[in-house]
């Protein structure tokens, strides 16, 4: 991939949902939800603090995140939809 974020900043592929409920009905498109569980694509180097300092990253590519409904800006690298966010917008990490 030709990008690499910033700072504390993270690419994030989301991870798409069901097409069907438990009870077998299947979803339309437009009532799905966008989802909210991603896969790290690439990390920056991490935060600074005031003395300069860096704070390393706490996840790296490959991993499975969730994050906030409304996190992140949509941009379009290489012809594919990701998400770019702080990694402070980051929920959890999925094991």
């Amino acid at each position: 991939m030709a990008f690499t974020p910033l700072h504390d900043r993270v690419l994030v592929r989301r991870v798409e949902s069901e097409e069907k409920t438990v009870g077998g009905l299947i979803i339309p498109d437009s009532a799905k939800e966008k989802p909210a569980e991603g896969e790290i694509v690439s990390c920056g180097e991490g935060a600074r603090k005031d003395s300069g300092e860096l704070i390393p990253m706490a996840v790296k590519p490959g991993q499975t995140v969730l994050f906030g409904k409304w996190s992140g800006t949509e941009v379009k690298v290489d012809g594919e939809d990701l998400l770019i966010m702080k990694e402070s917008d980051i929920l959890g990490i999925i094991s």
